[in-house]
């Protein structure tokens, strides 16, 4: 969906901001937001840029920088991190060869930590775009990791 076609589903009303940046960046095959879409939600909403900035720059779940198409959002919450959330970056690490904050070379997965997912029942937790898997092992990270190469090469 382009982003007109998101303006038209969102009337230009300030309260739409969030759902309107959440689409945007969905939209984006780099999961971001440009500075060119960022000036059209401003002109869309009728607001300054600098307001729509602030509210991206606030929230985690945005992003003004490229990333891969599945982003990796490990919860570091005290409960995961007593349950192992710190194994499971090393793991992603080892696993990916990137580091939290880094993206793959071939623009796949990007890794980031996060404070809190609310889901610590299943600690440790992680988040791949807006799917939630908890309970993690190396295993089940090499299988997730594993299905997610096939449903990029359209093997699934």
């Amino acid at each position: 969906m382009d982003q007109q076609e998101i303006f038209t589903r969102f009337s230009p009303d300030r309260t739409n901001l969030l759902a309107i940046l959440h689409a945007i960046q969905d939209s984006h095959p780099q999961n971001y937001l440009t500075e060119e879409s960022l000036k059209a939600v401003a002109g869309h909403l009728r607001v300054n840029l600098s307001w729509v900035y602030g509210v991206a720059g606030y929230y985690s779940m945005f992003s003004l920088e490229p990333r891969g198409r599945y982003i990796i959002r490990v919860c570091n919450s005290p409960v995961c991190s007593m349950m192992g959330s710190s194994g499971i970056i090393e793991e992603l690490d080892s696993m990916l060869g990137i580091k939290a904050g880094e993206t793959t070379p071939d623009g796949l997965f990007t890794v980031e930590e996060v404070e809190c997912l609310g889901i610590c029942d299943v600690a440790p937790a992680m988040m791949v775009n807006r799917k939630v898997y908890g309970n993690l092992t190396r295993k089940s990270l090499e299988s997730l990791l594993d299905e997610l190469r096939k449903e990029q090469n359209g093997q699934k």
